[in-house]
């Protein structure tokens, strides 16, 4: 029987080979609007690019960029901003349904 320390660890950052897969993941955290989650999803696109490439297309330090996203980060608002074109992703907003 196979152990669960045996099989390998699933990372997220391993299916967002595509611009649309990262943009659709990243929309997915935005429209939940967890600020843990939306840190989490930046975790993983960036991890998926690339941490130190993210970090130096941003204008960031790498360990920086690797605070800012860890378990205990919360990047400001013009490193997220940073961090989304460096991505090559976006912000847009859309009203709220309220009908």
């Amino acid at each position: 029987m196979t152990s669960i320390k045996d099989m390998p660890r699933f990372d997220g950052a391993d299916y967002l080979g595509t611009a649309e897969a990262r943009a659709d993941y990243m929309a997915a955290a935005l429209e939940e609007g967890d600020a843990v989650e939306i840190r989490r999803a930046l975790n993983t696109v960036a991890r998926s690019l690339g941490m130190t490439a993210i970090a130096e297309e941003a204008g960031l330090g790498r360990e920086s960029l690797y605070k800012a996203l860890g378990d205990n980060g919360n990047p400001e608002f013009a490193t997220v901003l940073k961090l989304m074109k460096a991505m090559g992703l976006k912000l847009s907003a859309l009203p709220i349904d309220k009908e």
